[in-house]
């Protein structure tokens, strides 16, 4: 992982769609809650289609991806191509859905 001159580590991922993007890792706890919460609700219902599941709620799984980040299952970060934030699994491989 690339170190820019500011120590913020540069990773490179592999988006579902195959392409691979460059971005830099958000620490979770630098973002305020509440604009946390509404990245990651923002996250759930873009990227989780089986939300519509029995038993599974939108503050349900909000509060699962919250506790994957806290875990470091899950990472923020920002894409440096089109300047937005996103939500990876922590080893930045994998779909976060069913962890």
């Amino acid at each position: 992982m690339p170190m820019n001159e500011n120590n913020d580590v540069t990773i490179e991922y592999d988006r579902q769609d195959g392409q691979f993007e460059e971005g830099v890792i958000v620490p979770h706890d630098r973002i305020s809650p509440d604009t946390l919460r509404k990245m990651v609700e923002e996250f759930v219902t873009r990227d989780w289609s089986e939300l519509a599941d029995a038993g599974s709620t939108l503050d349900g799984k909000i509060e699962q991806v919250l506790q994957q980040l806290k875990d470091g299952r899950a990472k923020v970060v920002f894409d440096l191509t089109t300047e937005t934030c996103n939500i990876i699994p922590g080893d930045s491989r994998g779909a976060l859905p069913g962890n």
